[in-house]
């Protein structure tokens, strides 16, 4: 039998909405050892979502560039200190460090053949062929940590523990109207999902009441340039809040009243801090809800129906229907 873990350091170093989905598991492996320290791995970019985690004790940034060596990467993950490495998202380069590492109990899935030399443990468990959400599967991997590792999703919510967001700054805080719903938007997702169309946002914008309701888009500084001519084009009470860091986008986000776009990682961490979530998601099997629904209390997701005889595959989220936005964004107005 594995001797209890002192020192767990998790591993996951892909997008920003995996690492959002991931903040359950942590909070359950804190309550599985709570006399634990909770290691979290990831790059650098998605640092600020572990350190508002409540579960990590302790953020440790995996080097994005490829100048860094083998023997530096090794480095990095001994003076960790850890005695357990579980690999959430499969890597070569983390798998072979941990190992080099000499961290004592190393768990990942046996569905990557590089596991088979550097892992102590394998858990046979495929993402590609499952049915069940990402997070549920990051539960699955991390089974021989666990006592349960099969929960329902309800059931996975209150544990992301995304709490320590920072206050947000007085010059942003100057910017929300107590009076009106502060609706937050994200036009483009950065390609990795299909995109709402611009004219359907401004549809929308057009379709809210502006005595009513405050619209922010948000979005990194580079799609804030390539939206800066449709910016100028909105009604005046649509404000662009993109270019912000990603630590005053968590304290942004808390101090909304929803948060609207498709299946990015600002939507998944809209729904962890608790903030009605509105998903536009499209009928391709890979982008359904099933699988990358957000985590929160108070979702909603608005799926876009496939055409008769319509391609899975190559379908995008142009077709759903602005009324239908409109009117959720609506009911959460009524409801805050």
């Amino acid at each position: 039998m594995a001797p209890d873990p002192l020192r767990l350091l998790v591993s996951r170093t892909d997008r920003l909405g995996d690492v959002v989905l991931t903040l359950p598991l942590l909070g359950l492996l804190r309550q599985r050892w709570p006399g634990a320290e909770i290691l979290f791995l990831t790059r650098q970019y998605a640092r600020p979502v572990a350190e508002a985690c409540a579960h990590v004790h302790r953020v440790v940034e995996w080097p994005d560039h490829h100048a860094a060596t083998a023997a530096a990467r090794a480095a990095l993950l001994r003076d960790t200190g850890a005695d357990t490495l579980l690999h959430l998202f499969p890597r070569r380069e983390v798998a072979i460090a941990g190992r080099d590492a000499g961290i004592a109990r190393r768990i990942g899935t046996a569905r990557r053949w590089y596991h088979w030399l550097t892992c102590t443990e394998r858990v046979n468990v495929s993402r590609k062929r499952s049915a069940l959400h990402e997070a549920q599967l990051n539960l699955l991997v991390a089974a021989p940590l666990l006592h349960q590792s099969r929960l329902s999703l309800a059931e996975l919510v209150p544990h992301a523990g995304l709490t320590r967001a920072a206050p947000l700054d007085a010059a942003w805080a100057s910017r929300i109207d107590p009076a009106r719903c502060t609706v937050l938007v994200q036009p483009l997702t950065g390609g990795t999902v299909p995109a709402w169309p611009l004219e359907r946002w401004t549809a929308l914008a057009r379709a809210l009441d502006p005595s009513r309701f405050q619209l922010f888009v948000t979005g990194s500084a580079d799609e804030g340039a390539q939206l800066r001519e449709w910016l100028r084009s909105l009604p005046a009470h649509v404000e662009d809040a993109t270019g912000q860091s990603l630590a005053l986008l968590l304290s942004f986000t808390r101090a909304a009243d929803c948060f609207v776009g498709a299946s990015t990682g600002p939507l998944h961490i809209a729904a962890a801090l608790g903030v009605p979530t509105i998903g536009l998601y499209p009928a391709r099997e890979s982008g359904l809800p099933a699988r990358w629904e957000p985590l929160g209390a108070r979702t909603t997701m608005l799926l876009q129906a496939p055409p008769p005889g319509g391609d899975h595959a190559t379908l995008d989220i142009s077709a759903i229907d602005v009324d239908e936005v409109r009117r959720e964004v609506e009911r959460v107005a009524r409801e805050r």
